[in-house]
């Protein structure tokens, strides 16, 4: 299945979105602060230091907020039916908007552990999703 909603790719979201063609989760590091940040940006949202490296992310992590929506968000197949859109808490620290799949939207709860999974998009790239671990 592939999604309607196909991304943006921005010039400093260009490392993330290759990446996703081998199924590869990575996350922009900043040099000095030593710590990852989501989402891609051009520098480090706490030291504005702009040495930033590309580190390959663990793809696992726990729900942190949940909402379940039940109409069709933009670009979706009302058929499609209710759909969980969560903010995922990275084992590495950083909060990653998505969907979680694989399961009930409804039976998605808060601290439920997740693991990484991938759709498809038209162009190569890949749509990171989390379904439970």
């Amino acid at each position: 299945m592939t999604a309607l909603f196909e991304p943006p790719v921005s010039d400093a979201s260009t490392r993330f979105w290759d990446a996703t063609r081998g199924r590869r989760l990575l996350l922009p590091w900043c040099v000095a602060c030593e710590r990852p940040f989501w989402y891609p940006r051009e520098v480090c949202p706490r030291c504005l230091g702009d040495a930033i490296e590309w580190r390959e992310a663990s793809g696992t992590g726990e729900v942190h907020a949940v909402s379940v929506q039940h109409r069709p968000g933009p670009m979706r197949d009302p058929a499609a039916g209710p759909y969980a859109v969560a903010l995922v808490e990275l084992t590495e620290g950083v909060r990653i908007m998505t969907n979680i799949v694989g399961c009930e939207p409804d039976a998605v709860t808060v601290g439920m552990a997740v693991g990484l999974t991938w759709q498809p998009l038209s162009d190569g790239r890949h749509l990171a999703q989390f379904e439970p671990a």
